[in-house]
């Protein structure tokens, strides 16, 4: 683009026309627009004519980012606070929960109260949990309080839920892995959906899904030398086995009765300095989907483990109930350094 038509497009964005004209009339003297065979273009000439080009150039970032703000806002409805990992366990609330990624019909369409209640949590193809670190537990090995942060993958920035224990602090203490304690699961703001409830245990542990007091399904873990193998019910019917071959595999799948797929939870490794020093484990539970047409809003971009059929709104507050058993049956450290998944039977 030569000198002329540079400063005709700049005069367009940021100048009046007549100051162009000027400029045009006052430096061409009659010989062509190519700059560098133009010998009575002055030297402060060509100079405004680089700053212009500079502030074309921001110019035009300028409006590329404000599309992509306005095409970005437009495609969600909400915008969610941004917290770190470090910060979603402090005072500072979410002020709005982001929307399910998963259409409440078919399956997930709830079959009584209590599954309307865990909705808004449940109803999502991936869920993220983080374990908060325990600095007391890794420093001085006082056994503490677990807390878990939930993030639904489709909308990173922002927790959908979380996770606290509570517990006797002497009996976490004495008992550790082995202590009682009931965790209870909230939005993220706070309220409560449903609770799990985990009493002592010797030689093989369960663990309750409870919804407003009501008990929906339980995990019972199966004893075996170095397997780590689970039994699933909702109510009195068993509709889940996890049979995880143990050691070094972090991969626990959900199956039915003919060894279907219909959910897996994936124990992450976060890197050779989060799990040597710390106690932060991260877990992901994968709810996939039988039917495209199911998601919306961002999960259609993501891909989803195949299932047989999608676990209904009870069965994964039950699956959750899993999760947080995998992580004080395995990968608990009780207390110092080393890595968290020495254990492989009891």
């Amino acid at each position: 683009m030569n000198w002329a038509k540079r400063l005709h497009l700049f005069a367009k964005t940021y100048k009046t026309e007549s100051w162009i004209k000027n400029t045009i009339a006052s430096h061409r003297f009659g010989h062509t627009s190519n700059v560098t065979s133009d010998p009575h273009l002055s030297r402060k000439f060509l100079a405004q004519l680089w700053v212009a080009d500079r502030e074309m150039e921001k110019f035009a970032k300028r409006k590329t980012t404000q599309k992509k703000t306005v095409k970005s806002k437009a495609a969600a409805a909400a915008v969610y606070d941004s917290h770190p990992v470090g910060k979603w366990f402090s005072d500072a609330t979410v002020t709005e929960n982001p929307p399910p990624s998963q259409s409440l019909s078919g399956f997930l369409e709830p079959g009584f109260p209590e599954e309307a209640r865990v909705a808004p949590l449940l109803a999502r193809s991936n869920l993220l949990i983080t374990r908060d670190i325990e600095w007391a537990n890794l420093v001085l090995g006082f056994e503490q309080e677990n807390r878990y942060a939930i993030v639904d993958v489709c909308y990173p920035k922002s927790p959908v839920g979380f996770i606290r224990e509570q517990s006797n602090v002497i009996a976490r203490q004495l008992l550790r892995l082995r202590r009682p304690f009931v965790a209870y699961i909230t939005d993220s703001m706070g309220n409560e959906l449903f609770r799990v409830r985990r009493p002592f245990w010797w030689l093989t542990s369960s663990i309750y899904a409870e919804i407003d007091g009501k008990e929906i399904g339980v995990v019972h873990r199966r004893w075996h030398l170095w397997r780590r193998i689970y039994d699933l019910y909702l109510g009195n019917k068993q509709f889940a086995v996890v049979e995880n071959p143990g050691l070094w595999n972090w991969t626990f799948t959900l199956k039915d009765i003919n060894g279907e797929v219909l959910a897996q939870i994936d124990r992450d490794w976060r890197g050779f300095g989060f799990e040597i020093f710390t106690d932060a484990g991260q877990y992901v539970i994968r709810f996939g989907s039988s039917d495209p047409n199911s998601k919306i809003g961002p999960a259609r971009t993501i891909q989803e483990l195949e299932v047989t059929r999608p676990l209904t709104l009870a069965e994964r507050a039950v699956a959750v109930a899993l999760a947080i058993s995998l992580d004080n049956d395995y990968f608990s450290r009780h207390g110092g350094f080393g890595l968290p998944f020495v254990e492989v039977g009891e």
